[in-house]
Parts: structure tokens; C-alpha cells; sequence
């Protein structure tokens, strides 16, 4: 029985129609044996019809490599329906790595060189599509005649063509630069060559008295080759000062003539505003300024003045995709022209209260970036404001983003605390990691501002426990059993949620809690506070559901330190501290029982031991580094391996990311930490000049290195990662890999988040442990987001100086 072959159209409807990946797999290979079958009869009529089915079973993935020779039948053939499918074929099935491309050659030359304009189009799309650079300089003359035909249908294909040929063949751009040159002086797109002074004519041409009516849209002559010459011009004139002064009258011309009531318009100014923002030279743009702005600023602010007025244009626009696009070049200009921008500072502050989640994001970006120290009052109130209502997807960016501007540029350190409290109070969990310390360094720098912190503080943890009371209710925590709690109910703005302004204020409390019951400061409102009073409020934090271990661990230790600060009787903080005792937070337990034993066994020595913590001074580095060796080389002594074996090593071995060359593992003694580490951490005290290993749009990670002279064997390397960027590195993750060969365990790191523009560093130690002295390599794997992207790289550090292996 003769099985009838599919048509195309059949054949599609059968396959989608099969409901199992067999059925599709049984209906393909007899249809397959059909076409085979076909192709043996040779039947010219049916062969091209065979070849489009068998494409569309090579497009699901099914082989169809014994259509090749079809193929170049079907391009040898006099029929435009064969040559169609013939070509479409070629560029499937064929390329350079099969030898049977090569046999197109002739049939390609041949139909360049007749004069019907679809068969050329097709042969030059195959040519551009899979042509080698064999067959690319066998063809370089066809190409180039054709480049002078009169049609545009068949140059704009052989300038395609001619590109390919050049990516193929470099030495082919001397055949082609003679034609270029007259396809400037063409009204067709497509043909523009780098020639600046030409574009610029184009151009003024286009603006001044149209250039092609057929290619007008809204009254704007046509704006998509407006926006490609100005796309070519920027590229010309980047770090070129001669392309840039000849295009600066030109853009100032587009700049002032463009319509701007039509998105056209538009598009070609924002082009004209990335033009005037990347270029060499600004001279040009004096013609288009007021005179006073000629004799009161300097080259620089000529060029700039134009871009960010027609942005600031932009921001007043109905179109939220025009405001996104002037927030988005405002904030690539800031960097550049601080001041211009700073004109339009009271629009893009309007912009953060847009609805639009990508509109208010990118407003505050800028409004961020538009804080100095003139304006740091205003803009942080604006900001501040905005925390308060922003969505909660934005409110650690906010906080964030408050936080390290407050640093920045604060006026006064009763500002910035001032600043610091409202966030804490506001953001609540959202606030940086890094800001509680931040906040306990400077009310401890600023000793004339105790009373006033610690009488904030106190105010603001006595009201946001009274809400929080009245929203889950009293019942005191059992810290002796372990429970989960699930709160459901929507809390307020100020609930204890906020685990940093709470630790912050126990840390306050204890610390000057004996300044708190005196009440004699002038700068805030007169209450009186009992001794009582405090210590019922520290227990209320201790009993909070919504404390975490952390916060219990500063409240415990604020009520042991008050013991020495309050005259009254200590009996209900022994009370309270003894009861943690049997806490099931083990670090809470240990900090209880430490107490308790100080109380029972040195209570003679508990007021020297609880005595207000030193300043930790934010000085220079350097200074006292001999002493800070000494001390480093003391902890060195000190430190012993311990023989465990760390789970790290244990993954590093299985991960074995550079394998080993010798085929044997040899196995070390295990590493243990040691408790230097932590001092060695901060010294970093370095045997070599720590190199820059990795640096990617801002990210920079540098490594430090030192060797413990009691352990030669030993090398302690220090991870630095630093951020210059605008934006925040998040999830920020170091992994590493040695040989076998060679011994690896990894600390924790600092954190997981590097700060935007030089905020505190990501630090991580690596131990290792080098028995043999054998050349030191290294393979690390970052992994982090940054600018709402995830980011990988794996790279390998196999320079590392000799003093590190040696």
C-alpha cells in the first residue's frame, strides 16, 4: 500500500495534533521516509515542496542534514520558487564547518550578476548569512557593483552583505570605502559612512528644509534617520575633539528646532541630549545660551545647559515614559554637572510621589544623588517625608539611601541624630545593617549630647512598646520554653518591628541611663523618670514576643549596667538576669549566667567592669602602626591549630573547581580559627602589596595577605570588596578553591551588602594552609546583585607575589 506523502499545511496540523512526544516522534520519521523517498525519485516538480517540510521538521529539532545536497540543487535551478526555498535552506542546514558550502559559490555569482532584484536579494541574504571569508573574498566584487545599483531594494542588502564581508575579512573595507562615499549623498536609509561633516549636513538639512516628504511622521522630517545620525554622530565624537566642535552648532540647532509637542520630536531630543552629553568639546553651544551665561560660567556649563533644559522640559511632561527617560539622563549627568541639575532639584522631588513603582524609584535615585551639604536640610525633610508613605519594595532603598547622606553631609551631630532616630523610628527593619553601630559611635563622640540622646531614645522605645502592647497584648514570654509565634495583625509605623531603634535605646539606656533619671536638659521636654520606670521597660523588651535574641541581649545587658549606674536596690535586676539563667538562646543563657556569677562572686569588682564604654576613635589607620604590629604579632604567637576539620574544606574538596594535576590528593593537617583572626582582620597587616583582583562597574575586591612567622605554612588572606558605585551590591557572596594540594577553610564575612559610593567594605578571611610551598593559586567565584541585575564571575588569581607560597 502506497502511503501518500503530507502536504506542509498537513503535516503542521498532524504534528501539533499529537498528544504524546511518541506520536509526534512516529509522525515525523515516516514523513521523514517520504522525503527521503522523494528525493530518490528526483522528481523536480516535488522537491522544493519536500525541502519545506523537512525545515520545518529541522526548526523542532529533528535531524535533516540529508537535505544539504537538495539544497544546491534547488539554488541551481532557473525557478524563483526553487531558488526561495533553495536559499532558505542554505542559511538552515548549511555553514561554515560543512565543505558543502562552498559548492553555492558559483550558483551564489551567478545570480548577483543577473539583473532580477528578488533573486539577488536572495542570494545576498544567504551570502550575509552564512558566507566564510573563502567565499566572502571570492564574491567582494559582485558585492561592490551592486552597492551602485539604482534600485535601494538590492544596495541596502549588499551594504548588509559588505559589513558581513568586512567582520570576515578586514582587508575587504578597501574594496568597499570608494561606494560609501556616494551612498552618503542617498535620500535612502541605510548607507551612511563615518564622515562627519557630511552627517552634519545631512542632518542640518533634515532639520532646516526636510529631506524626504514620504519619511515625515507629525510634522517632523524623518525622525528615524534623525535619531540614527545623531546615534552615529555621538559615537564619532566621543573623546574626539575636532568630530565634536564640527557637530556642536548642529545639535544646538536640533536642540531649539524640534517640535516637541509629538513623541517624534521627542525622541529625536532625547537623542540630541545623549549627543550633547557624551561628546569632546561644548564651544559650539554658546551660540544657543543668554549672553549673561557667556561671561559667568565656563566652557564646561555650555555644554551641559541646553541637555538639562530640555530633560527638565521632559519632567513636566503628561507621558510618564518621557519622565522616566529625563530621571534615568539626569542621573547618568549628575555625576558630571552637579549644579545644572540642581536647577531642576524641586521637579524631581514632585516625581516621588508619582504612583508609578519605576517612576518613584528612579525620582528618589536622583533626588539622593542631589543632596549636598547647601541642601541637606531640605532634601532630607522632602526624603523623610517620602519614608514615611513610600511602598514598602522602596523603603530600605530610601532608608538606605538617608542614612549615608546624613553622613555625608550632616550639619550638626544633634541633626544627624535627629535624622538617624526618624529613620529608625520610620523604616523599622528596613534601615542598613550597619546602623545601630553607626548611631551607638556618634552619641558616644558627642558627649554633650548624652542627655538629649538618651532622653529620645527612652521616649521613643516607651511609645513604641505601648503600641505594641496594644495591638498583641501583655502576656509576658517564658524565656525557659521555646514557642512560635505568628503575628497576624497589622502593625503601626512605630511597633517594635523596628529591632535596631530598640537595640539602640537599650544600648542608650544602659550607657547613660544615670543621665536619664536627672532630668536637667533643656533641649527637650521636662518628665520625670523613676528608676522603676526604666527597669519596667527593659523587662517589657526582654518579654516582647517580637524581640529578637539580639535585642534581648542588649536589653539584659542595659538592666547589668544600670546596677552599677542606679542608686536603688539591685534585687529585681538579679531577679530578672538569674531567670535567663535557663533561657533556650544559648547566648542569652551564657550572658545571664556570666551575670549571675558577677553579682555572686565579684561583686566588688562589678562597677569597674560596667563602666562606660570607651570611644572608639575613627581615626587614620596608620596611626600607632607599630604599636598595632606589636599587638598583632602578640595575638600570632598566641594562636594554635586545632585539629578539626572544617565543614568549608569538606565542599571545597567536593566542589574541587581546579582540579588536580597530579592525579594524588595529599591531605594536610586540618585548619581551626583562631582567635588573632579577628585582630588581624582589622590591622591588616599585609607581606605584599595587596593587587586589585576584580573590578566591575565600581566593584572592586582586593586581597591582603599575611604569614604568621610561628606557621610558615600558614597564609592568611584578607577579601576586601568595595563598591564606588551609585547603587548598593546586595547578596554579595566570595567562594574559593586551591588545589588539592593545598588546605582551605573560609570565614564568615562581614556582611553580605556593600554600601554605594565607597560605603563600609565586604571583608572575609580565607585560611590556608601550604605544607609543600607550592605555587599558590587561586580560584574565585562571585556572585551579587547589583542595579536590580544578578551578576557571576569566576576567575582565577595565579599571580600572587612569591613572598605568599615561599
Amino acid at each position: 500500500m502506497v502511503v501518500l506523502s503530507l502536504k506542509l499545511q498537513d503535516l503542521i496540523e498532524e504534528i501539533r495534533g499529537a498528544k504524546t512526544q511518541a506520536q509526534e516522534r512516529e509522525v515525523i520519521q515516516r514523513e521523514c521516509a517520504q522525503i527521503r523517498a522523494s528525493f530518490r525519485d528526483g522528481d523536480p516538480l516535488q522537491r522544493h515542496r519536500q525541502l519545506a517540510k523537512l525545515l520545518y521538521v529541522h526548526m523542532l529539532g529533528y535531524p535533516a542534514h540529508f537535505g544539504q545536497m537538495e539544497c544546491l540543487k534547488l539554488i541551481a535551478s532557473p525557478r524563483f520558487t526553487d531558488k526561495r526555498v533553495g536559499y532558505l535552506g542554505a542559511m538552515l542546514l548549511l555553514d561554515e564547518r560543512h565543505d558543502a558550502h562552498l559548492l553555492i559559490t558559483n550558483s551564489i555569482k551567478n545570480d548577483l550578476s543577473q539583473g532580477n532584484q528578488p533573486v539577488q536579494g536572495l542570494a545576498l541574504c544567504t551570502l550575509s548569512t552564512m558566507g566564510s571569508a573563502e567565499m566572502c573574498r571570492d564574491l567582494a566584487t559582485e558585492v561592490e557593483k551592486l552597492l551602485l545599483q539604482p534600485g535601494p531594494y538590492v544596495r541596502k542588502k549588499a551594504i548588509l552583505t559588505a559589513v558581513h564581508m568586512i567582520r570576515k575579512d578586514p582587508e575587504l573595507s578597501n574594496i568597499f570605502l570608494p561606494p560609501c562615499t556616494k551612498l552618503l549623498r542617498e535620500r535612502h536609509h541605510g548607507h551612511f559612512r563615518k564622515v562627519v561633516p557630511q552627517l552634519v549636513q545631512i542632518l542640518r538639512t533634515l532639520v532646516t528644509t526636510g529631506y524626504s516628504t514620504e519619511h515625515s511622521i507629525s510634522g517632523v522630517s524623518d525622525p528615524f534617520l534623525q535619531v540614527q545620525i545623531l546615534r552615529l554622530l555621538r559615537i564619532l565624537g566621543r573623546n574626539h575633539e575636532e568630530s565634536s566642535e564640527t557637530m556642536n552648532d548642529l545639535l544646538a540647532q536640533v536642540a531649539t528646532n524640534t517640535d516637541t509637542s509629538r513623541n517624534a520630536g521627542n525622541a529625536v531630543l532625547l537623542e540630541t541630549v545623549l549627543t550633547i552629553m557624551t561628546i569632546q568639546s561644548a564651544a559650539g553651544l554658546r551660540v544657543a545660551l543668554h549672553a549673561h551665561a557667556l561671561f559667568c560660567c565656563g566652557p564646561a556649563y555650555y555644554f551641559c545647559f541646553l541637555a538639562v533644559n530640555i530633560l527638565g522640559r521632559f519632567l513636566l511632561n503628561n507621558d510618564k515614559n518621557i519622565r522616566y527617560v529625563a530621571l534615568t539622563s539626569l542621573l547618568q549627568l549628575v555625576q558630571s554637572d552637579h549644579s545644572a541639575v540642581q536647577r531642576h532639584r524641586s521637579t524631581v522631588v514632585e516625581c516621588l510621589r508619582e504612583t508609578d513603582a519605576s517612576l518613584s524609584r528612579r525620582a528618589l535615585e536622583l533626588s539622593l544623588a542631589l543632596v549636598n551639604s547647601s541642601n541637606v536640610r531640605a532634601m532630607m525633610q522632602e526624603l523623610q517625608a517620602f519614608l514615611e508613605s513610600c511602598p514598602p519594595d522602596l523603603r530600605a532603598d530610601c532608608a538606605s539611601g538617608i542614612l549615608l547622606a546624613a553622613e555625608r553631609f550632616a550639619p550638626s551631630k544633634r541633626w544627624h541624630i535627629d535624622t538617624i532616630l526618624h529613620v529608625l523610628t520610620t523604616a523599622g527593619t528596613h534601615v542598613r545593617d550597619d546602623a545601630v553601630a553607626n548611631l551607638t559611635q556618634l552619641i558616644g563622640e558627642a558627649e554633650e549630647l548624652h542627655a538629649y540622646s538618651v532622653r529620645r531614645l527612652y521616649s521613643a522605645l516607651a511609645e513604641d512598646i505601648s503600641q505594641y502592647r496594644d495591638v498583641v497584648g501583655s502576656r509576658p514570654e517564658d524565656p525557659t520554653h521555646t514557642h512560635t509565634h505568628t503575628h497576624t495583625q497589622p502593625l503601626s509605623v512605630s511597633s517594635p518591628v523596628q529591632q535596631p531603634l530598640v537595640q539602640v535605646a537599650a544600648w542608650c539606656i544602659g550607657e547613660y541611663g544615670d543621665l536619664l533619671l536627672e532630668g536637667n536638659c533643656e533641649e527637650t521636654e521636662p518628665f520625670q523618670v523613676e528608676e522603676e520606670d526604666v527597669l519596667a521597660l527593659l523587662e517589657k523588651v526582654l518579654q516582647s514576643h517580637m524581640s529578637l535574641p539580639a535585642t534581648r541581649g542588649y536589653a539584659i545587658t542595659a538592666l547589668m549596667k544600670l546596677s552599677s549606674r542606679l542608686r536603688g536596690d539591685n534585687n529585681r535586676i538579679r531577679q530578672v538576669v538569674s531567670i535567663y539563667g535557663s533561657c533556650v538562646d544559648v547566648e542569652l543563657q551564657q550572658r545571664a549566667v556570666e551575670y549571675s556569677t558577677l553579682f555572686r562572686k565579684y561583686d566588688h569588682m562589678r562597677a569597674a567592669i560596667l563602666e562606660k564604654m570607651p570611644l572608639v576613635q575613627r581615626g587614620d589607620p596608620r596611626v600607632n602602626e607599630e604599636g598595632e604590629k606589636q599587638a598583632g604579632a602578640q595575638v600570632l604567637e598566641a594562636t594554635a591549630p586545632v585539629p578539626t576539620e572544617p565543614q568549608a574544606t569538606k565542599l571545597l574538596d567536593l566542589l574541587d573547581l581546579l582540579g588536580d594535576t597530579s592525579g594524588h590528593a595529599q591531605h594536610p593537617p586540618p585548619l581551626a580559627p583562631s582567635p588573632g583572626e579577628a585582630l588581624i582582620h582589622l590591622l591588616d597587616l599585609p607581606c605584599a602589596p595587596p593587587p586589585p583582583v576584580f573590578e566591575r562597574e565600581g566593584l572592586q575586591l582586593d586581597l591582603s595577605f599575611v604569614r604568621p612567622s610561628e606557621s610558615p605554612a600558614l597564609l592568611l588572606v584578607t577579601a576586601t570588596a568595595t563598591n564606588s558605585s551609585k547603587e548598593d551590591v546586595t547578596h554579595f557572596v566570595c567562594q574559593a578553591a586551591v588545589p588539592k594540594s593545598f588546605q582551605l577553610q573560609l570565614q564568615a564575612p562581614s556582611g553580605n551588602t556593600a554600601p554605594a559610593q565607597g560605603g563600609l567594605p565586604i571583608t572575609q578571611l580565607f585560611r590556608i594552609l601550604n605544607p609543600n610551598k607550592a605555587p599558590l593559586r587561586l580560584k574565585l567565584r562571585l556572585t551579587y546583585n547589583h542595579s536590580g541585575q544578578p551578576v557571576q564571575e569566576t576567575f582565577e588569581v595565579d599571580n600572587l607575589p612569591v613572598e605568599t607560597w615561599q
